[in-house]
């Protein structure tokens, strides 16, 4: 009987153990909210589906724990006491660990601080990066409409060009950050999310410089996925 018990304590314990593992702890605070549900979210074959819910009544905090068993991308959304959706969502890079995210009412998404994710601090660090190549795009878009505006073919022409390359230059940045994050999940989400329509080999060529351990995780067993349907579809 001893030794049973014995065996049934060690399966418990190293089922517990597995489950904390894959478990993230998620909780933070909405400044300014009073009523209201949060909900939490993931895309589930193409659908966003709910996993949880937490309702707010006079105490704005909020926790969450869900199991992560393989880094990816989920939301939060708001609805309120009145059952309107806010029409925003803070998106965040889950993962096993303990994560928090702080805002407020009136700046939902835009407010949000999220902490406790490496993976969301990396992907972070890429759209940072990125913004110069947006503030870029749209200085040339604004002189795309005057040489329209004043029939400037030149000039069109010119912008055009100048439209191009900065694209090219804003994938190859994106496709060098995803390399040097190779030991982590970003890395093939962001050639999925960010530059899925990118010419093949420099898909490859991320999903090539990827950890196997990477290479086994949801995305990058997405990436592969969509790297052999793409070589399908050009033969």
């Amino acid at each position: 009987m001893k030794n049973i018990l014995c065996v049934l304590g060690i399966c418990l314990l190293l089922i517990n153990c597995g489950k904390g593992e894959n478990e993230m702890f998620l909780s933070g605070n909405i400044k300014g909210l009073k009523t209201g549900t949060i909900v939490l979210q993931k895309i589930q074959d193409t659908t966003l589906v709910s996993l949880d819910s937490v309702v707010v009544d006079g105490d704005s905090n909020f926790s969450f724990s869900e199991v992560v068993e393989s880094p990816e991308m989920h939301y939060l959304y708001l609805r309120l006491e009145n059952g309107d959706l806010i029409d925003e969502r803070i998106p965040f890079f889950a993962e096993a660990s303990e994560i928090s995210i702080n805002t407020t009412l009136d700046g939902f998404a835009k407010d949000a601080v999220i902490k406790g994710s490496k993976n969301d601090s990396i992907l972070k660090l890429h759209d940072k990066l990125m913004q110069r190549y947006i503030d870029r795009n749209l200085d040339l878009t604004a002189k795309n409409f005057e040489a329209l505006r004043d029939e400037n073919d030149t000039l069109l022409a010119q912008t055009k060009q100048q439209q191009e390359r900065l694209l090219s230059s804003k994938y190859l940045a994106t496709i060098n950050f995803a390399v040097n994050q190779k030991d982590y999940e970003v890395a093939p989400y962001l050639a999925l999310a960010r530059i899925s329509d990118a010419n093949i080999k420099y898909l490859d060529t991320i999903y090539k410089a990827i950890t196997p351990k990477i290479k086994d995780s949801k995305y990058g067993k997405a990436l592969e996925s969509y790297i052999s349907e793409r070589k399908s579809e050009n033969q």
